[in-house]
């Protein structure tokens, strides 16, 4: 084979399926024939032009699994035809930042299908270093996962989160629902969750949410009911929404903590009462990628089956429907994730 398919974003909200020369690995390369990739909040921030809009034209895509289709001269660790997920984040590899897995502190970083070109294509080259092996018994649809799985273990570790702690989650969407899943595997309670869709709150509630509204003039009411008066220990933005990280500072107990986690537009900015956060101890820490053992971590616990997936894997389009894949994106609730399949 000389050429390949590759779905590229040529401008906003417009797809088009080019046939590219298909990429030869560098010795320290993986070329990766790819099964599955799923669709992303950030994935859609692109699509709408929202975020990465210098980058286009560009081969979006950065939650997927595939099998190795050739090594480069120097790539030994795997075998052709093994199933692997990969860390999108490419770093240099020695500076401060990336010896202390900050990776996307990194200078030099690039994000596959972020910042250079990704995974809605048939063949990705991919440094060697930057591949997880994925266990044998496990499918595609669930190793698809591994990346943003990865990315609310990260959420969760910076936030040291610990056994007892009160939560709240805004947003019960594909992120937002893994939160809570997570929340409940680390012993978190209770877990107060908030969404718009009333569907979403249901599938909050299934997930393990201890308490849920859709209501915006409930939740202050029901977040302290729920913490005896105080406040909760930690609220989790997972939408975006400058409004939301407005009212997160005002659930959160004295001495509480925001994490910053759902991506706004650029420039967006939120008020914070310096004396207040001062006097308060509160504090705030921002995390949107899982990377390095995050990933090892995240693959771990999907392959154990630590994680309700069914509403992440069942909506499947081909690589040739991926326009509307995306398009019907919104509409389709029910459905916390997407996958494209490349070469199932």
């Amino acid at each position: 084979m000389s050429e390949m398919r590759a779905a590229v974003l040529v401008a906003p909200k417009r797809f088009e399926l080019q046939t590219r020369p298909m990429p030869h690995p560098k010795a320290d390369e993986v070329l990766v024939e790819i099964e599955r990739v799923g669709i992303c909040g950030t994935d859609m921030h692109i699509f709408h032009g929202h975020y990465a809009a210098d980058k286009l034209p560009l081969v979006p895509g950065h939650e997927f699994v595939g099998r190795v289709h050739e090594n480069g001269a120097d790539s030994k660790r795997f075998k052709v035809g093994q199933r692997v997920v990969v860390d999108i984040n490419v770093g240099c590899g020695h500076c401060y930042w990336c010896r202390r897995n900050e990776i996307l502190s990194c200078e030099a970083v690039q994000q596959i299908g972020i910042s250079r070109d990704g995974a809605f294509c048939e063949y990705l080259a991919v440094p060697e270093r930057l591949i997880i092996p994925v266990p044998d018994q496990m499918d595609a649809g669930l190793a698809a996962l591994t990346e943003p799985v990865a990315c609310v273990v990260r959420a969760a570790r910076k936030a040291k989160m610990g056994l007892a702690n009160s939560v709240v989650i805004l947003g019960a969407g594909p992120i937002g629902n893994l939160h809570i899943q997570l929340m409940r595997l680390l012993g978190v309670a209770p877990i107060i969750a908030f969404d718009l869709s009333l569907e979403r709150c249901q599938m909050a509630k299934e997930a393990g949410a201890d308490a849920v509204t859709h209501d915006p003039a409930k939740l202050h009411a029901l977040v302290y009911a729920m913490t005896d008066g105080r406040g909760a220990d930690f609220v989790i933005e997972s939408v975006g929404a400058t409004s939301l990280y407005k009212e997160a500072f005002s659930l959160i107990r004295r001495g509480g903590h925001v994490a910053f986690f759902g991506i706004t537009g650029a420039n967006e900015t939120v008020p914070v009462d310096i004396v207040q956060t001062i006097l308060r101890e509160d504090s705030l820490k921002g995390s949107v990628a899982g990377m390095g053992e995050d990933m090892h971590d995240a693959l771990a616990l999907l392959a154990h089956g630590r994680f309700k997936t069914g509403a992440f894997t069942r909506a499947t389009f081909p690589l040739e429907d991926i326009q509307q894949a995306f398009d019907s994106l919104a509409a389709r609730s029910s459905d916390l994730k997407t996958q494209i399949l490349i070469n199932p």
